[in-house]
């Protein structure tokens, strides 16, 4: 088995890597990348009718034909990773057994966070809950396993248990087994960051062919539409935010112009680099979000809410199987929507935050990785869902939170908080904290994509790093206001269709790695 490891070649990769007008580039990653990405720009604003449309379809043939292949994915990925953390591979070292980490667990855990779902968190953390609650009280196939028609107390646990599913284990077992194949090949066997470096001990040198750039091309385009719907996102909440303090009609003009200053902002932090800009902002937000956390938690009822928490996680474990299952389900409505989309949406973000978490990981234990990876943010999610979606849902019966059932998704975080003390306050700071997160997931996406087709290359010009900071944003914005969140989401189901594949494959080939690296340290 030791084979492959004992002859690895690398000197054909990064071969293709030219220096045209100064730019450090893969052609052959690059150019498909960049055309098709500026082809989708175009037809989106020459089309915009059209082009909502033909999303739209993807989007439905997509969920409806695949559904089952996205949910048996997510929960073979998550099964490796509690499999590999268990075995005595967990104990390995990423970098070797001297590897010093370049973070504290504080800064590395705030980028983890920040760069994987800290924007999601913020638009769904109010919003989902009651959408779930809201649909479960009615019953039917659009409720979470069918809902609890006319049971308050059964329709809150099946919303909270529902909630916690879509963000908790499973999302951070893809970006999981991303991220420690990229940081176990790169820092164990000298490969690049891209997601062909885990093809090695499968396909040998063909990694560095045709068959690696066909997987290097592929991950772009879902980093590129994964990270456009979570901006996209961004700037409709935040702007729904500059709305209700400011009473600024939103309008594309207005969105556009939300997004000039971010991007501005973006430029600043993508030009500081990893450590004067990434690290920086991501800290800030962590401590932003958690006063906000808190500020929640003490002007409701804390004990109530505290005690929530235990019941939420319980919920989620017990119906964790249902909610796991990928056929039969008489829930279509739900499963298909939500549960269906996120698994895409997460699938699309892999290779990005998975690259973004092998560059900050060094001298981590598998074990450590994937623990901080995947069980630590699953908690925090947790606590942020509980407080946020159980205030909202307790405001519903209550009688005291009932405009939250007819206000669009993007709005009801600041109608949770317009029902609370220092209303003004605690909404700046909330569009304080979307914006932040819209920028660090900006700029680390940003970096990423530019690593990713410059052919595994981290000293690039900063014009190139720019051209895609304006090529994912200029497609955010183009699926944004011609089509919606429906165009966004299509965008990232479609790339993560083929995506999931890829990744169980990488798990095979992160194995073999793994086992090397293991046997070498028992000799």
């Amino acid at each position: 088995m030791a084979d492959w490891a004992d002859e690895i070649d690398t000197g054909s990769y990064g071969k293709s890597t030219r220096s045209v007008a100064g730019l450090q580039i893969d052609p052959l990653v690059f150019w498909p990348t960049a055309i098709i990405s500026l082809a989708v720009i175009i037809y989106s604003l020459a089309a915009p009718a059209a082009s909502a449309k033909a999303f739209d379809a993807v989007r439905v043939w997509s969920t409806t034909t695949f559904d089952w292949f996205f949910m048996s994915a997510g929960n073979l990925l998550l099964l490796f990773c509690v499999v590999v953390a268990l075995s005595p591979l967990g104990r390995i070292r990423l970098g070797g057994k001297g590897a010093v980490p370049d973070y504290s667990r504080m800064s590395w855990f705030s980028m983890l966070f920040g760069a994987g779902m800290g924007i999601g968190l913020v638009f769904y953390g109010v919003s989902e809950p009651v959408s779930h609650f809201t649909a479960a009280m009615a019953g039917g196939g659009g409720a979470p396993l069918g809902g609890a028609a006319g049971n308050a107390a059964r329709a809150r646990d099946l919303a909270m248990a529902a909630t916690i599913f879509d963000w908790a284990l499973h999302p951070w077992a893809i970006f999981a087994v991303a991220g420690l194949a990229m940081a176990l090949f790169a820092y164990d066997f000298g490969m690049p960051f891209t997601m062909r470096s885990a093809f090695y001990p499968l396909i040998g040198k063909a990694a560095w062919g045709r068959t690696g750039d066909l997987i290097d091309v592929l991950s772009v385009f879902a980093t590129i539409f994964g990270l456009a719907t979570s901006l996209g996102l961004g700037a409709q909440q935040a702007m729904a935010g500059v709305t209700f303090l400011y009473g600024v009609p939103s309008s594309p003009g207005a969105i556009l112009a939300l997004i000039a200053v971010m991007a501005f902002i973006t430029f600043l932090s993508v030009r500081g680099g990893i450590d004067r800009g990434i690290r920086i902002l991501s800290e800030i937000n962590m401590w932003m979000a958690l006063a906000l956390l808190v500020f929640i938690l003490v002007t409701g009822s804390a004990l109530v809410l505290l005690t929530d928490l235990a019941r939420n996680t319980y919920e989620y474990l017990r119906y964790l199987p249902a909610l796991s299952n990928p056929v039969g389900r008489s829930d279509l409505g739900f499963y298909r929507d939500w549960s269906v989309y996120y698994w895409a949406w997460w699938i699309s973000w892999a290779p990005f935050v998975g690259t973004f978490m092998a560059r900050i990981s060094l001298g981590r234990t598998v074990r450590e990785f994937i623990a901080g990876a995947m069980i630590a943010p699953s908690v925090l999610g947790i606590i942020w869902l509980t407080i946020f979606g159980d205030a909202s849902i307790a405001g519903i019966v209550s009688g005291t939170g009932a405009a939250l059932t007819s206000a669009s998704l993007e709005t009801q975080l600041f109608v949770l908080l317009g029902t609370l003390p220092w209303a003004q306050v605690t909404s700046f700071a909330a569009v304080v904290l979307i914006l932040v997160f819209f920028v660090t997931g900006w700029d680390s996406g940003t970096l990423v994509i530019d690593c990713m087709t410059s052919g595994g290359r981290t000293d690039t010009p900063l014009r190139q790093k720019v051209f895609w900071l304006f090529a994912v944003g200029g497609i955010g914005v183009v699926l944004l206001l011609s089509g919606g969140l429906n165009s966004l989401q299509a965008g990232a189901i479609a790339t993560g269709l083929p995506l999931a594949l890829v990744l169980l494959v990488m798990c095979a080939g992160t194995l073999r790695g793994l086992l090397v690296i293991h046997r070498r340290q028992q000799n």
